[in-house]
This record gives structure tokens, sequence and C-alpha cells, in this order.
């Protein structure tokens, strides 16, 4: 950094723009930029491979920034990022940061698009450099790709602190020196949507409330009353309709349930058959009777992720108008130990008919997921897609590289994949093999045990198989994302906390969906 300062001397000083004084700048209204830079190519003439906007950037500079960039130390690699003060009249910090290979594209071994996740990457560094330095306005070089380097700049900003005192800048993030500000603002809309995931996954359980979640979920929908419509069913209904299943949750706890209900209509054609988003919405887990340890019980907050990122991925295609039909349900409850709580050995009856002998109360959220699935059916989807932070067994399988995902269809599979491969948010194909369905099926007392037959061997398959028996449609899904609930420092992008994943690729999968349609 000392190199850097020393070098930014003589180049205000030859520059003919005028110099940069802090006493003459008001914190509040201090402005940074981000540019790109991308690695040089074998055989490339010149010593720097600058985009588009910081070629401009330079030469309207008269080349002082590639000059600081070459004496101020090695060349930048990909993801690291290079702060330059005083160079330019309208921009006091400027943050340069490296992109790596030019037009590297899709990696079939990654599974994903290099050079986007390489611009959410870089991005996301510069913006956190510029955050720390207290700008709170940021214009962002689009680096190629506008989109994703929106949503680098949104989704590496976002910090979880509405609780404390003391809090991190607030920083306002636009479109630099490009024209596809559609790109940008498409990317905004994305991120927003799985930053609304990350806030209500990360706030603690006694603000967020199954009733305190719905009501969030219908003020971010209400811009958009022409094309939704919100249902916050109560216990009364529930009962009603025969939920068993998800009523032994629910019943142990003081907070009473919520069965969220949404209709965004967004095809032109008001009878095309729906998409239908179902989220697993365990607003805290204690595990009930079979109580969870306490070491790292807090985490158990996030329990609702599914239903986060489905509901969050309703806003996001309310906001994106897309022209297409989709239903999401969220069976919102608390699963905590009481006298009134469902005990170990139970037998509950689901919305379909079919018993569940509960052997274990903290696999619970293929309970509450089995009678939305049964609903979910009545209304006759071209598609189901069910996501939930289901089992501890999906993280020790994957991790946090990707989400599980069990399903009955290759043309499903082949959908979500595809979106995937542009969000840089990997999904990865799992197994429901019959093997996994004889080990539920084989129950001492019910239908259905709410556990395999050999407990934890194969945990996350079993529970997938456990779904399947509440399901008759030919395209359905489950997601399991336990593994990727969280991050610590494996996406670069994301700070430590909640991860709200995979929102954008559920956005991108229903996109694809009103493309094709």
């Amino acid at each position: 950094m000392f190199l850097v300062r020393r070098a930014v001397q003589p180049a205000v000083r030859t520059n003919s723009c005028r110099s940069f004084c802090v006493s003459q700048t008001h914190l509040s209204d201090r402005k940074g930029l981000v540019l790109g830079v991308f690695d040089k190519e074998e055989g490339e003439e010149g010593s720097l491979h600058l985009t588009e906007a910081a070629a401009g950037f330079d030469k309207s500079l008269s080349g002082k920034l590639s000059e600081l960039l070459k004496i101020s130390g090695p060349a930048l690699k990909k993801g690291k990022s290079r702060t330059f003060y005083g160079i330019h009249k309208d921009f006091p910090c400027v943050a340069v940061v490296g992109l790596g290979k030019n037009n590297a594209g899709v990696c079939g071994a990654e599974n994903w698009d290099t050079s986007k996740e390489n611009i959410r990457q870089a991005v996301s560094t510069g913006c956190r450099a510029l955050q720390d330095l207290e700008v709170n306005h940021v214009e962002v070089d689009s680096c190629g790709n506008a989109q994703s380097a929106a949503e680098g700049a949104i989704l590496g900003l976002f910090q979880y602190d509405q609780l404390k005192s003391k809090k991190k800048t607030k920083v306002t993030a636009q479109l630099h020196g490009s024209a596809d500000m559609a790109g940008w603002e498409k990317g905004v809309m994305y991120a927003e949507g799985q930053n609304l995931a990350r806030l209500l996954m990360e706030a603690p359980a006694n603000h967020v409330t199954p009733t305190a979640f719905a009501n969030t979920i219908e003020e971010k929908l209400a811009p958009h009353a022409e094309r939704v419509t919100i249902n916050k069913r109560s216990q009364a209904w529930i009962v009603e309709q025969q939920m068993g299943a998800f009523l032994s949750v629910s019943k142990g706890s003081e907070e009473p349930p919520v069965f969220l209900e949404l209709h965004y209509n967004g095809s032109p054609d008001s009878k095309q058959p729906p998409l239908l988003l179902v989220g697993k919405g365990i607003t805290f887990d204690s595990g009930g009777i079979s109580l969870k340890p306490s070491q790292s019980m807090d985490a158990m907050r996030a329990d609702m992720g599914g239903a986060a990122t489905v509901c969050s991925s309703i806003v996001t295609a309310a906001a994106l108008k897309l022209p297409v039909n989709i239903i999401g349900l969220a069976p919102l409850c608390e699963n905590m130990p009481s006298g009134k709580a469902t005990k170990p050995g139970d037998v509950i009856t689901a919305k379909n008919g079919k018993t569940i002998q509960v052997d274990n109360t903290d696999a619970e959220g293929r309970l509450i997921l089995a009678d939305a699935l049964c609903y979910g059916h009545t209304f006759k989807p071209r598609a189901i897609v069910n996501v939930a932070t289901l089992t501890g067994a999906m993280d020790v399988a994957l991790g946090s590289a990707a989400t599980g995902v069990f399903t009955n269809s290759d043309w499903l599979w082949e959908q979500l994949h595809k979106a995937s491969v542009v969000t840089g948010d990997r999904v990865w194909r799992m197994p429901l093999f019959q093997h996994y369905t004889r080990q539920v099926t084989d129950s001492q007392l019910a239908d259905l045990n709410n556990i395999g037959k050999y407990s934890r061997s194969g945990g996350a398959c079993t529970a997938a198989a456990f779904l399947r028996e509440f399901v008759t449609a030919p395209h359905w899904a489950h997601l399991d994302i336990a593994g990727v609930m969280s991050n610590k420092d494996e996406i670069p992008y994301l700070r430590k906390g909640m991860s709200g994943r995979p929102t954008r690729t559920l956005v991108e999968f229903a996109a694809g969906l009103a493309n094709s349609s």
C-alpha cells in the first residue's frame, strides 16, 4: 500500500484533473469506482488487458491508471483488488480488480460459467474494499457482463447488522461506462432476491416467527398486488385440510403455525398450468423431543431456508414481471419440545391418508412438506420443486459446493442444471433408487417411517424417498439445501453467514420456463 500511495502523488500533479483533497470532500459525499483488468494472454501486446470501461478511464487520465498498475506491484490476480487514491476529481478512491482470463466461458468440470463467476467475485472484492474506506456510493464497471457485475456488487455488500449499534457503511452501487442498463437492473433484482432470503434466514427466531415471516413476504409483494394473491392460512384452516403431519410438528410450540400460499399470475394465459414451489418453513428447529445438541443450535433459526428462498424467488419473479404462473407454498411453524409435542414412536396421519411412524421428531421437515406436497397437487402444476434444509447427510455428501437434487424427471433436472450454470449457484443430481424407498416403507406400526431403516446411512436419499411417497406428478424435484444453508468463506462474494442459496437459480429456472412457454 505504501508504494501505491507514493505513486499517486506524481499522478495527481501531472494529471490535468483537479487534485483530490480530503478536507474539501465530505465523507457523506465520497464516491468510488470499481474497474476490471484481465489476465494478459500469451503473445498479447502490451503489459495490461484492461476492460473497455477501464481503458476509457485510463485514456481520460493520459495513461496514469495503467502506469500505476505497473509500478504498484505484480499483475493483479483473479479476485484481488488494488486501490488508488486521488487520481480523478470525481472518484477519490478507485479499486481495480483482477478478473482472470477474458472469455473463460462455461467450464464443464466446474458446472458453471467461469467468466461470470470471476466477475461476481472480483466486483464484490472491489466494492468491499471501498466500503471499508467508508465510501458510500460506488460506480461499477460491467466487466463484460453487467448482470454478473450487479450480482457481485449487491451480494458482496450485504451485511446483516440490523440489530447492532455499529453498522457497516451503507453503499449504493450503479453501473459505470456501459449501455447494458437492462442487464445491470436484472442483476440487481436477482441479488436483492437472494439478499431477502439471507435477511430472513439470518434474523433471530424471536424476530422471524411464522406470523412475522408471512407478514414480511406480504409486505415485499405489496407493490405487485395486481399480479399476486396472498393467503395466510390459519391453524383452523390447516386442521380443516387434515394436514396431520404438519400439525404434529407445530403442536409443541406456543407460536401458531401459518400455511403461506402465494399465487403469482404473470402469464398472459391465466389457464397456463403453474410452476409449484414448496419451501420448508421451520422458523426454529430445536429437534423437538429428539432434542438437538446445544452446540450450533442457534443456526437452526435458518431452518426455514427453503421457505425463504422459495418466497424470495417469487418476490423476484414479480419484480421482473416474468410471464409465468407460479404458486408458492410455505408451511411455517416451530419445532419445539413441550408437554404437547409429538413423541418418538407416535403415529400420525398425513393429508393423503398415509400413516407415519415418527421415530425421530428431529426429522420434521419431511412431515410438513408431505402435507404441502399433497395440497399442491390440487393445482395441477406443470412442475413441482420443493426446497428444504432437510438433512445433515446432504451437508456431509456435498458440503457447500452444490444443492443436492432428487428428481423423477430428466427434463426437470436439465432445466434446473442449465439455470445453475448461468447463476453459478450449482446443483448436483442425487439418486432416487427403490433401494431407499424400501427403507422408509418398512415400518413396524404404520405405512411409513420418518427415518430410514438403517438410520444414518444414506440419510439424504431416504428423506427424498419419503417425500416421493407424497408425489404423483411426473415432474417433481426435491432440493436439499442443508449443505448450502450458510457460508464461511467458500463463496467469495457472500460474507460469512446465511447464504440465501439457491434463490438466483430458482429465479433463473422460472425465467427459463417462461421463455420456453
